[in-house]
């Protein structure tokens, strides 16, 4: 049997408590700098060979900023801040239906607000906490297993580790939530929906630097972006009725399958991406429903615990608030750790709840199921752009971020 990996105790210092974090994603990684933080000794175990970069645009404002400044990530952050661009709504064939300036976002949102690419948000923590931490790639969790002083984690490469606390980071294929809550099938709701997206190593031709542009047809959307060199992506989603067949068929087969109709940056992306399949991020569309986020000393956080989806717009920034927010509890409760996950569950679950809720009335928004429905969001965001609608647009997201 191998011998169990305690924390290590350094001449002089007082004894640390340990968290081993799983997953280094952004709940992942952002737990492990707030820990940090605390003065807990820090591991992270990752599944990944190596680090990911990739991902779609994530946008942090109200609480997902706040959080982030806290975390001290904003300097970090600012530099790769793509700010407000021009969306434009387009036809089938890439034609211009009608545009949204910049400044009717900026004025809805405000000027506490980022908007980054996951893996620039990933490289931030990344970057904070490397050299602080021990970060150990292409490792699994085996076993859990619980006493009354802490808990016992088996890794894939034979380690045994013995940890005061143990976070599950790991999305929402969460090994940690399978060994100690139960098999996925029990918390994962399936949506019905595909999402894609993949960075573009040549700007779109068809699409005007420094915008992006939509295409919104019956059950599905289409979004390209042209932000210059390195800076330009992709995001599409649809709505299907067979995941795992999509799954199966892989993102480049899927994607052309679904949108190959389509002209404009459409087309361009599209043809990038036969070029460099394994770019794309791909995944069906879900949410993960649990009654309990924590047993004993076992937490699960972010996708593994809640995932709101992309629907939802806020799963990076309930991420940062989550992990921000759990430090800050398990500092305040000293060592009784089951206390202080059960005071951070009941603080943080209401805004779960009206995120999940937000994100499943909003599918229609992304994946209209008709055409009624698509001609209706587009008289909506027109109206966005007449005198005095940006007013209100603000003051509604600063209600929801309330």
């Amino acid at each position: 049997m191998a011998a169990i990996e305690n924390t290590p105790q350094h001449h002089g210092e007082a004894p640390r408590k340990r968290v081993v974090v799983v997953g280094a994603g952004i709940a992942g990684l952002a737990a492990a700098l707030r820990m940090h933080q605390q003065g807990w000794d820090v591991v992270v175990i990752e599944r990944a060979q190596t680090r990911r970069s990739s991902g779609y645009l994530v946008n942090l404002h109200g609480p997902g900023y706040d959080a982030a400044e806290r975390l001290g990530l904003v300097p970090a952050l600012a530099p790769r801040d793509i700010g407000f661009f021009t969306s434009v709504l387009v036809h089938a064939d890439g034609r211009e239906k009608f545009a949204i300036p910049a400044a009717v976002a900026e004025a809805a949102v405000g000027a506490r607000a980022l908007s980054v690419f996951r893996g620039d948000l990933e490289s931030a923590l990344y970057d904070a906490v490397v050299g602080l931490v021990d970060i150990r790639f292409g490792t699994t969790v085996q076993a859990v297993d619980q006493h009354d002083g802490g808990v016992v984690v088996t890794l894939s490469d034979g380690t045994r580790m013995e940890t005061e606390l143990l976070i599950g980071a790991d999305g929402v294929h969460s090994r940690v939530r399978e060994l100690v809550f139960g098999p996925e099938h029990e918390y994962f709701v399936d949506l019905g929906h595909m999402v894609g997206a993949f960075p573009l190593h040549q700007v779109p031709e068809h699409v005007p630097e420094g915008a992006g542009t939509t295409f919104i047809g019956p059950g599905r959307t289409a979004a390209v972006m042209n932000l210059g060199p390195e800076r330009s992506s992709t995001f599409f989603t649809y709505r299907c009725p067979d995941s795992n067949a999509e799954l199966a068929l892989g993102a480049a087969p899927s994607l052309t399958q679904a949108f190959g109709d389509l002209g404009g940056g459409v087309a361009d992306a599209l043809g990038q991406l036969e070029a460099d399949p394994a770019a794309a991020y791909f995944d069906s569309v879900a949410q993960i429903v649990m009654d309990r986020w924590s047993h004993g000393r076992v937490v699960l956080l972010g996708d593994a615990a809640w995932c709101v989806t992309v629907f939802a717009g806020y799963g990076a920034a309930l991420a940062l608030d989550g992990a921000d927010r759990l430090g800050t509890t398990l500092a305040a409760h000293g060592d009784d750790i089951p206390t202080a996950l059960d005071t951070w569950e009941t603080s943080l679950r209401p805004e779960v709840g009206k995120r999940q809720a937000l994100a499943r009335k909003g599918m229609s928004r992304f994946v209209p199921p008709s055409r009624a429905h698509v001609w209706a969001g587009e008289l909506m965001l027109r109206a966005i752009a007449l005198p005095g609608i940006q007013g209100l647009v603000r003051r509604a997201i600063q209600r929801a971020n309330n």
